[in-house]
């Protein structure tokens, strides 16, 4: 049991919680190897793409090992730190992620599992997954980025219903409400996966991250502030060689070839 690496097609890394023992749920040894792994991946500068999954059939994640993890955190309060963010498996922080990702879900997708899903770019779904943040049963809230991601993303009133309730949703409503923004059979979940994530690596890298920048920032900024930013950087790539390299491959009815400059 770990949290397993695997690069595929030399760009793209699968990362995938095995714990499946646990309905890979994240003890605090599996959460610190998880942050390792996203640490490897942003500072990789061949990896362009990660793609994050849950092994065996039950479920993607379902968030923190009560039993280790919350015991943890209580700790951590009980220190009366100023700063409380933790980052639950090294991605429901701001901005830990440098690049895209993808979560590849199937079974249950609840608690921190379902932050980690949300802390992704892009979440695809097998029509057997299943949807909660639940913490409130417990007494506590959905403190891996859930209050903050969660409504941005389906709006103020689901994301009320979810987190206030903690009932859980269907991948069909998972879909309508736009959490996820694709639904497959399970056998077909890992091929979609890659094939999205093959799609972005033949795109320019500096316009991707650039794009991911800029679209990040329409959630946090005014209308104002944001196209003010999406104008830096769009000044910003049009003076590199990848902008050159793609105008000149779409002259001449090619595939442009990338160097990230």
């Amino acid at each position: 049991m770990s949290i397993d690496f695997k690069i595929i097609n030399q760009y793209i890394a699968h990362i995938t919680i095995n714990r499946p023992d646990r309905l890979n749920a994240l003890d605090l040894e599996h959460d610190r190897s998880l942050a390792a792994a996203w640490k490897r991946f942003n500072e990789d500068p061949e990896l362009k793409v990660a793609v994050l999954a849950g092994s065996g059939e039950r479920a993607f994640c379902t968030g923190a090992d009560i039993l280790d993890y919350i015991p943890h955190r209580r700790r951590i309060a009980e220190s009366q730190v100023d700063n409380a963010t933790i980052s639950f498996g090294g991605m429901t922080a701001d901005r830990e992620i440098l690049k895209p990702t993808i979560a590849a879900i199937h079974g249950f997708c609840v608690a921190g599992g379902l932050e980690l899903a949300l802390a992704c770019d892009i979440r695809i779904a097998a029509r057997d997954a299943r949807f909660a943040l639940p913490e409130v049963r417990w007494g506590i809230l959905p403190g891996g980025g859930g209050t903050q991601r969660l409504g941005k993303i389906v709006g103020l009133g689901v994301a009320m219903r979810m987190i206030l309730t903690g009932d859980e949703i269907s991948a069909d409503f998972a879909l309508n409400c736009g959490l996820v923004t694709q639904l497959v059979e399970r056998h077909e979940l890992e091929t979609t996966a890659l094939s999205i994530a093959e799609r972005i690596v033949k795109n320019g890298p500096l316009a991707v991250a650039a794009a991911r920048q800029a679209l990040l920032a329409s959630f946090e900024f005014p209308i104002e502030q944001g196209l003010a930013k999406e104008a830096e950087l769009q000044r910003e790539l049009l003076l590199t060689e990848d902008a050159a390299e793609g105008v000149a491959a779409f002259a001449a009815r090619r595939q442009p070839e990338y160097k990230g400059r």
